[in-house]
């Protein structure tokens, strides 16, 4: 009865370690090899997007809270902020 619970459990990690590898070929055929760029493309993309809508909204923010936006500083004052912010201000 031992030996027969062996040869079942050899036969189940046999089928199970034949379909990993059956997997892992098929991941590395042209077509599988395509599909991971296109996803990696894609992530790229997506993150791309997000860091340019986080700048675009660190901006906003910016621009309000130096009052460009307000009118309470003009466009050369606040790049001049920008440029050199630890010159001292008159």
């Amino acid at each position: 009865m031992g030996r027969l619970v062996w040869i079942g459990l050899g036969a189940v990690a046999g089928v199970v370690a034949v379909r990993r590898a059956a997997g892992v070929a098929r991941s590395y055929t042209p077509a599988g090899l395509q599909g991971r760029a296109s996803g990696w493309a894609q992530g790229a993309r997506a993150f791309a997007a997000e860091v340019r809508a986080g700048a675009a909204e660190r901006e906003q923010e910016l621009r309000v809270a130096l009052g460009v936006d307000a009118g309470a500083m003009s466009e050369t004052e606040a790049r001049d902020l920008i440029d050199h912010p630890s010159s001292p201000r008159g």
